[in-house]
């Protein structure tokens, strides 16, 4: 019998599939597994995620998912989410942002993820411009599962890498979606009043000029991480500054960072009703809905402010000694003179750090002549492993780095600042 098989490489699949950019984050993963394989010890910060057996989710929260299986709630959920955890997240949001939203203006979905996915398909078509600032999350990629067209602004560190207004206005007029994250990702930084201000201002300007049969200028706002601030960091949202910009905005929001809970798949968008209708519709069909038994578990959860505030208080200690004494390590290399910097932690489980060792030469007199280089002898040497910021869209001659916390242990910090300094003076 002949074999008529058609051979693996000539398998055709879809434009889109066949051009999507792999996750470099997950190409640096499997360098990472293989060392750990080989029994080497290896710091990895490189996942925007959590070790549970270092920061758990609310011990209430786990109590009640375990209670609403007991209760059989394992049915299909409704198709915003439901009506219960709703209701809860409107409080949420206006108890912490002051922000009214009705709740046929809340969409609940298997984590921001969907949601943003999401909010992609409901706004924009094939010829479609979104525009966003780089480094940031996944932008690119959902640009690409769109069909869109993008354009992009690379931020600088004096503006803690968040774009301004100057750096935005040149694409404007062209763009149908303004991706913005606040906290950011990869940075742990934010908008400061008067940057998020001026951008608002801008939006309503162009959304004036542009006639009415013409598609409005929306505005994406991830706050994923906006619980999580710290010192005298403070949140601001579009529609709180603007509020003529809520026809526009929509949020992504949940708990996937504020409670350790990523695995959990909670996540949340509130906006215009039309907007979140359609999304609704889309999520319908693709059934990326949150699990029924964790929906009413944290809609039950949410409830208890008083649990709710206790973790977040506790966590966010935590989070914030992290960040302070991996910021105080690199402060001190630096102070010996050293070629490192980072930037003050503001939010998030991110810390900035830049490692300026292009040009540098190893004791068997390999030059580190590029960003990938850098990366590998941080990784092999020192057995540190952090996310350049080229994997998330900025130049690959960006000498910034992604530090995630979220794994991490205070020994950790100390032991893996102590690693650091040895690989960074066998360099010359």
């Amino acid at each position: 019998m002949s074999n008529t098989s058609t051979p693996q490489a000539e398998l055709k699949v879809s434009k889109m599939a066949e051009n999507l950019i792999g996750s470099e984050i997950i190409k640096l993963a499997g360098e990472i597994k293989e060392l750990i394989a080989k029994g080497e010890r290896i710091y990895n910060f490189t996942i925007g995620d959590f070790d549970p057996k270092v920061f758990p989710i609310p011990a209430e929260l786990k109590e009640e998912i375990i209670q609403a299986y007991i209760n059989d709630e394992t049915n299909y959920p409704a198709a915003d989410g439901m009506a219960e955890l709703r209701k809860e997240v409107a409080k949420l949001i206006k108890n912490g942002q002051g922000l009214t939203y009705a709740e046929n203006e809340i969409l609940i979905a298997g984590g921001a993820r969907p949601i943003i996915y999401a909010i992609y398909q409901a706004l924009v078509d094939p010829t479609d411009i979104v525009l966003f600032p780089v480094p940031s999350w996944n932008n690119n990629h959902y640009t690409h599962l769109s069909h869109a067209q993008q354009a992009f602004v690379e931020t600088l560190p004096e503006n803690n890498f968040m774009p301004t207004v100057e750096e935005l206005a040149p694409h404007i007029q062209k763009a149908t979606l303004l991706a913005l994250c606040s906290p950011l990702n990869p940075t742990g930084t934010v908008f400061s009043k008067e940057q998020l201000e001026a951008i608002c201002d801008m939006v309503i300007a162009e959304n004036q000029r542009r006639s009415a049969d013409e598609k409005p200028l929306y505005v994406m706002y991830d706050q994923i991480y906006w619980t999580l601030t710290y010192g005298e960091t403070v949140h601001f949202d579009p529609v709180s500054l603007r509020p003529e910009l809520r026809p526009y905005t929509i949020f992504v929001d949940g708990i996937s960072k504020s409670m350790a809970a990523t695995g959990v798949r909670v996540g949340w968008a509130f906006g215009p009703k039309k907007i979140i209708d359609k999304m609704k519709s889309i999520l319908g069909h693709v059934g990326a809905w949150s699990p029924k038994a964790e929906q009413m578990a944290s809609a039950r959860f949410l409830q208890n402010e008083t649990a709710v505030d206790r973790f977040l208080g506790d966590f966010k200690k935590q989070l914030e000694d992290r960040l302070v004494g991996f910021y105080n390590g690199i402060q001190t290399l630096r102070s010996e003179g050293l070629q490192v910097d980072a930037i003050a932690p503001m939010a998030a489980i991110y810390l900035t750090v830049k490692f300026d060792l292009k040009g540098k030469t190893t004791a068997d007199g390999h030059v580190l002549d590029t960003t990938e280089a850098v990366t590998n002898y941080l990784l092999s040497e020192a057995k540190l492993a952090v996310v350049p910021f080229y994997a998330f869209g900025a130049s690959k001659s960006s000498p910034w780095y992604r530090l995630s916390v979220g794994t991490a242990t205070m020994n950790d910090v100390t032991e893996s600042i102590a690693s650091l300094r040895v690989a960074l003076n066998k360099l010359s």
